[in-house]
């Protein structure tokens, strides 16, 4: 049996209840549990009164095993080798390839070499469609890059740099998506005091991919101006993303407000859903988690509940 941590050994980062991991991952405490026992997959760091409390490393490991059980793997047969990466191998994809193709486009751009760049960009999508893509690399890629800026070591002018080169060609592939579709209609805005749009047009893609409509309104929108377009335009959700830890008063007032006003469900996702997950359910409101995916699932079950 391991020992458990002491209060003092508690690694100093965020850490989440087993009660909030499951509504992040749609994975009930009890298959969690199931995970850590019987095949040793999560190792949750225990308090000494025995309390499971989860990273967000964890969560994104918890993640992978839903792709992974998803692609009809068993969970006898995952191990945990396969959770050192979010690679995933949808339509027999190799994940040496994916590995090579994350490790060159963060080469190329703390290089600042945009031709490099479009190069395995091009490549990737000629070969795999985008919510592969999506899954396989970008969101792997946004994860590396944002923990190197996070801790510093990587600059701002190379977040900029790669920020702006993604935004072009998602913004491009958004602009000429097929249009035609008849599902509920989402009306997409970034927090308050968040200027990355990568992770919401990511999450365009995937719902229009889905069938729905959208309305993206773009990063860093007012919060109190959503309730008059949602309800203007009809739409059936409110959708919100950050990568950052949004200021408390957004959580504890303003989206509480919106919450009232608005008279549709308003989910919160990326990173920041991670950061505020508790605020954001007492709000009212719905944290998605960073998986795309389970993002769009839960989205799918609340407004057939509706």
């Amino acid at each position: 049996m391991k020992a458990q941590s002491s209060e003092t050994d508690l690694p100093e980062e965020k850490l989440y209840t087993i009660g909030t991991v499951s509504k992040l991952t749609g994975v009930g405490a009890i298959t969690l549990r199931a995970w850590e026992r019987r095949h040793g997959l999560i190792n949750p760091v225990r308090k000494q009164s025995g309390h499971r409390l989860y990273t967000r490393q964890h969560i994104d490991q918890i993640n992978r095993i839903t792709t992974l059980t998803q692609q009809a793997i068993r969970i006898s047969q995952i191990g945990p080798g396969m959770l050192e990466s979010d690679l995933s191998v949808d339509l027999g994809g190799d994940p040496d390839s994916w590995k090579d193709y994350l490790n060159s486009m963060i080469s190329a751009t703390i290089s600042f070499d945009e031709e490099r760049l479009e190069e395995i960009y091009n490549e990737v999508l000629s070969l795999y469609p985008i919510g592969v893509v999506t899954r396989n690399l970008l969101t792997p890629l946004l994860i590396e890059l944002g923990l190197r800026w996070e801790d510093q070591q990587g600059s701002v002018a190379e977040e900029h740099f790669f920020s702006f080169f993604m935004r072009n060609k998602l913004g491009a592939r958004y602009h000429h998506r097929t249009r035609g579709n008849r599902g509920p209609l989402l009306l997409l805005a970034g927090l308050p005091g968040e200027y990355h749009e990568i992770g919401l047009l990511l999450f365009a893609l995937a719902a229009h991919a889905s069938g729905y409509r959208v309305i993206p309104l773009g990063a860093n929108m007012p919060l109190d101006e959503l309730a008059f377009v949602a309800k203007a335009k009809a739409c059936s959700a409110i959708v919100l993303s950050g990568a950052i830890e949004p200021r408390p008063e957004i959580l504890t007032r303003d989206l509480s407000a919106l919450v009232k006003d608005c008279g549709v469900p308003v989910l919160v996702g990326g990173l920041s859903s991670v950061y505020g997950c508790d605020a954001i359910n007492r709000a009212g409101a719905s944290a998605l988690g960073r998986d795309i995916d389970h993002g769009l699932h839960i989205l799918d079950e609340m407004l057939s509940q509706n």
